[in-house]
């Protein structure tokens, strides 16, 4: 069933080869996601993400650029989602900041280790993401325009 998608926000974020993540408590039980989430009103699409990441792992987040936009639509429903995912700048880590509602923890993973957990992803966009930044898939952040 296709459906008109909830815009959403995401990033990839390496460092030294791994891949920074959220264990989070879903309805289907703990999954592994990047950090993401969903875009509130009248926040642009980069706000979120630089929100959604502080959220849900207590760093800053600098977005530099655009990995791509995804489409997916959940196969045991009819939920959907326009996901925009950003490649950027680690920044500060807040150790004392407590964790969005729902996030167990935020974790590092190396691709072979996020490759051997699929079963417990959220989506398939959790390896496509981290697949299509390792082939250097960018885009200029300047793309997305913010007419509010």
């Amino acid at each position: 069933m296709v459906c008109k998608p909830d815009v959403t926000v995401a990033c990839v974020i390496e460092r030294e080869g791994r891949f920074l993540l959220v264990e989070e408590e879903t309805g289907d039980g703990l999954r592994l996601n990047q950090p993401a989430g969903h875009l509130e009103p009248n926040e642009s699409i980069v706000d979120a993400v630089v929100r959604e990441t502080l959220e849900e792992t207590a760093y800053d987040f600098a977005p530099k650029q655009l990995i791509g936009v995804y489409r997916w639509t959940k196969p045991a429903g009819n939920l959907g989602y326009l996901r925009f995912t950003f490649s950027g700048e680690l920044g500060k880590h807040h150790a004392e900041r407590s964790l969005d509602t729902g996030i167990v923890r935020a974790l590092w993973l190396s691709k072979d280790e996020i490759l051997a957990s699929a079963d417990r992803h959220r989506s398939p966009l959790v390896v496509r993401c981290v697949e299509d930044y390792l082939t250097g898939k960018r885009y200029a952040i300047d793309a997305l325009i913010d007419c509010a």
